[in-house]
């Protein structure tokens, strides 16, 4: 009897640890490594560009850091004439992290109208949970223009992933460790 009761909490133990990582959301940085400024014209991609390449889903984040600045959530109109009048939402921490709890469009300015003219402006749409990803056909490296060895670069966005996932599932295996010796 003792131990189908410890095979019970091994499994609801194991079943918590899987459903925290499942549900654990991903964290984007705005702008990586020189963060969310205004552009200066001699950047390699747009804000909106860097969030076409990713896939926002409900829970994860977007993280703004910035200096002398703010962030806006917007309404689309506003977005369009980078009004800062009318914030749905306003932070000015210099650390900003806006958690997607809805899928569709979210619409970010600068808190500085001139910025946002200048492209400091990101529209994120986050998926909608049924929607399924098709899975994407690379071309082949030769027609891109590419090498044909070695493995892609992996972007901050996938480090992240990769420690929030660990520092999720970690506690609950060392944890689950006693359970499976003793």
């Amino acid at each position: 009897m003792p131990s189908a009761f410890k095979n019970l909490q091994f499994t609801a133990l194991f079943a918590a640890a899987l459903a925290a990582v499942l549900v654990a959301g991903f964290q984007y940085e705005v702008g990586e490594k020189t963060g969310w400024q205004k552009p200066t014209g001699k950047e390699p991609e747009t804000y909106n560009q860097w969030a076409s390449k990713n896939r926002f889903h409900i829970g994860d984040t977007v993280y703004f850091k910035y200096q002398k600045d703010s962030v806006l959530v917007v309404s689309s109109a506003d977005y369009l004439n980078c009004n800062t009048s009318n914030p749905i939402a306003k932070y000015e921490d210099g650390k900003t992290v806006f958690t997607f709890d809805r899928p569709g469009f979210f619409y970010f300015i600068s808190g500085q109208s001139d910025h946002c003219q200048s492209g400091q402006r990101l529209i994120v749409r986050v998926m909608h949970p049924s929607e399924v990803e098709a899975p994407e056909v690379a071309p082949s490296p030769a027609a891109a223009g590419g090498r044909d060895f070695g493995p892609p670069p992996v972007s901050s966005t996938s480090k992240l992933a990769a420690v929030s996932f660990f520092l999720a599932g970690a506690p609950v295996g060392l944890f689950l460790i006693p359970y499976l010796f003793v």
